[in-house]
């Protein structure tokens, strides 16, 4: 039985290679999930907790929201004011 891996520096190279993306780093992905969950409607605390963030303002570089997204938080708020008018 081989020792417990201490590092995947190599690893994490030989899958790059493989997959043809040479600039592809560990943090692009953490960062790529995070905006992938931003956009899907996870609150910020959740994403905060999943990333290990101590406070939301780390998480809140990772809140690249998409155009849709956006789009979305106007027209749920304006649906709501509609009850208003």
């Amino acid at each position: 039985m081989g020792k417990p891996y201490a590092d995947i520096k190599r690893a994490w190279d030989v899958a790059r290679k493989e997959a043809g993306l040479r600039d592809v780093r560990i943090h692009d992905l953490r960062h790529s999930a995070a905006s992938f969950m931003i956009n899907a409607g996870i609150d910020l605390y959740a994403i905060g907790r999943i990333l290990g963030h101590a406070d939301h303002q780390s998480t809140m570089r990772y809140s690249h929201l998409a155009d849709t997204t956006l789009l979305a938080a106007v027209e749920a708020g304006a649906a709501q004011m509609k009850g208003f008018a």
